[in-house]
């Protein structure tokens, strides 16, 4: 795990030193750089492989420079394809990566199985990829140079001025998170996931190299056939992120997710220490005893860590500049502190469970939404249309049930979080209903001319597309990499979801049941207690301490000098804020305040 930085074009020798610096937390092992007239390429390393390996990166081989962030986990199956024809001098991943790009060009990345953000500059020909469900960023910078990075701090200071993008904002309102290929800094892009960048003679080009619904068709009928095939699936991918030179460590909460791998993890006989967090003060958040059933139902080691008020508040500041824009997802914080405590104890790589509620259905709100979809068979709807037309409520349901009477998308992520009408209400700014559309476009076209075409397989397309990418993947690996460590997700391995695209979608939802495949594969290691358990999610008691803070006032003071929303409706939003309705929302308020305040005024 490390982190890349560039320059194609002019540059400034310290300006450039300084902006790689601000990337150190993601290498701190060793920092490498190659320069001449119009390039600077750099990499700082985190060492995970190979540990006393005098070869570093950049790789360079003849005319051709390489260096990547992530984790390859099949490079030594393709060291040995590629040793027929190239000899090599390390045993590498990027010297691997690099023979691979010169076999196959840019179509190796399809024989690469982890997760990566690479960089390969060749014969004056910039190209940079992006891991196929995002677990990397890589961002980018096109002016009289380009510029590309690990992190957005890296290329703030080459903006002429700084200004919010207007496409990141709506976005960020509506998802929770920029939708790519935006980032609150307007100028400053990234890249999608399965996503990658050419730049050649000051033209550039992005394209996409993979996308989920490409998968072959190959339906599976049989519920004992796919669970074989899942739970086969699922172990590869769990296993072979266990390869490492350094000490592995992984998150247990109370529930399923972590609960699996680690019920894998001590079928190896390995020795794995888990972490887990509570609340000082909020038994309601806390899941330190379950997670603690767990583990020793396991037979795992646990090591719990709690976090007062006075934690959240004070480590706040830290967590939003490690993000760097907006990001609505108060678990940010605490998990940052969990991060913390897990990199004093000197781990480099922990294991975490996102991804499984995406690819098993695993939000209550999928079967709702497959109920609500039903409303379209209806015959006879004008009635009801009309009503929902002229009775407004800002309530999620009469939002849902709008929708499908219209014949509009109901599904928009599960991270949905101001509507159209809401945003339009509350901003200054005409806001057309659907308008949020524009930023799911791309991928609802590429849904309905797939062969699929089960809503359920849209749900958890978008949601790994956009919900996961760009929301949750985003918060793991700034908070994780804050530290210097590195975050592996097996749920998300690519064999994994394409294997979950073969079987019949009804499998996974027909019973009712959440994570019904899941909890069927893991019904003997886990047992009943752990299975039906309630799931929290990462829940945190972040509303009653910013309330506790006074600090939400500062949404108000920042818009009196933005006039980005109407005061009597931010007023009236945000008076409910102890009611506890939409926390949500007035978090992701808080947060944009933060920055604006910071950058904007």
């Amino acid at each position: 795990m490390c982190s890349l930085f560039g320059i194609v074009g002019e540059y400034n020798l310290n300006e450039a030193h300084k902006a790689l610096n601000t990337l150190q937390h993601r290498g701190p092992d060793h920092c490498e750089v190659i320069k001449n007239k119009n390039l600077f390429f750099a990499h700082q390393r985190l060492s995970i492989h190979e540990l006393s390996s005098p070869i570093q990166q950049p790789f360079i081989y003849e005319n051709i420079l390489l260096s990547f962030n992530g984790a390859i986990y099949n490079y030594k199956e393709l060291r040995k394809e590629l040793s027929a024809q190239y000899v090599f001098k390390s045993s590498l991943e990027a010297e691997v990566l690099l023979f691979a790009y010169i076999k196959w060009g840019v179509d190796f990345v399809h024989h690469l199985e982890g997760m990566f953000a690479i960089a390969i500059y060749d014969n004056e020909t910039l190209l940079l990829f992006r891991d196929r469900f995002g677990k990397k960023p890589l961002f980018y910078l096109e002016d009289k140079s380009f510029y590309f990075a690990s992190e957005i701090k890296a290329l703030r200071p080459f903006l002429k001025n700084v200004e919010m993008d207007q496409d990141a904002l709506m976005s960020y309102l509506s998802f929770l998170a920029p939708t790519p290929p935006y980032t609150f800094y307007k100028g400053i892009k990234k890249l999608a996931a399965g996503e990658y960048l050419i730049y050649k003679s000051s033209k550039l080009e992005v394209h996409r190299y993979y996308d989920l619904l490409h998968t072959q068709n190959k339906i599976i009928h049989s519920k004992d056939h796919a669970i074989a095939l899942l739970e086969k699936e699922l172990s590869d991918s769990i296993y072979k992120r266990l390869h490492t030179d350094v000490k592995v460590a992984a998150l247990l909460s109370g529930g399923i997710d972590s609960a699996t791998i680690n019920a894998y993890i001590s079928d190896t006989g390995r020795d794995i220490q888990t972490f887990s967090i509570g609340y000082k003060d909020f038994d309601k958040y806390d899941e330190t005893q379950n997670a603690s059933d767990t583990a020793k139902h396991l037979g795992v080691q646990n090591k719990q860590v709690f976090i007062s008020e006075k934690d959240f508040l004070d480590a706040s500041d830290s967590v939003f500049d490690s993000l760097d824009e907006p990001l609505n997802d108060p678990a940010a914080i605490p998990l940052y502190l969990l991060f913390k405590e897990i990199a004093k104890d000197g781990y480099k790589v922990v294991l975490s469970g996102e991804g499984s509620d995406e690819i098993f259905l695993g939000y209550r709100q999928y079967f709702e939404f497959l109920d609500i979809e039903k409303v379209r068979e209806l015959e006879h709807k004008n009635w009801l249309k009309n009503y929902f037309k002229a009775n407004y409520s800002p309530n999620r349901e009469w939002e849902h049930y709008k929708r499908v009477l219209n014949d509009s998308l109901l599904f928009r992520t599960s991270g949905e979080n101001f509507t159209d009408l809401q945003k339009n209400n509350l901003l200054k700014r005409n806001v057309k209903d659907n308008q949020s559309l524009q930023y799911l476009k791309n991928y609802r076209e590429t849904f309905k001319n797939s062969t699929y075409d089960d809503e359920s397989l849209w749900y958890t397309y978008i949601d790994l597309n956009i919900f996961q990418a760009e929301h949750f993947l985003t918060k793991l690996d700034r908070v994780s990499m804050a530290h210097s460590i590195e975050s592996r997700t097996p749920f998300l391995d690519h064999k994994l979801i394409e294997a979950i695209y073969t079987i019949s979608p009804k499998l996974r939802y027909e019973d009712k049941t959440t994570k019904s495949l899941l909890k069927q594969i893991m019904q003997k290691r886990l047992g009943n207690a752990i299975i039906s358990r309630k799931k929290k999610g990462f829940s945190n008691p972040y509303m009653e301490y910013i309330q506790n803070s006074k600090r939400l006032s500062l949404i108000e003071e920042v818009n009196q000098k933005t006039q980005l929303f109407k005061k009597e409706e931010l007023h009236q939003f945000l008076s409910v804020s102890n009611s506890k309705k939409f926390k949500q929302h007035i978090w992701g308020l808080y947060i944009l305040s933060l920055w604006m305040k910071k950058n904007l005024l």
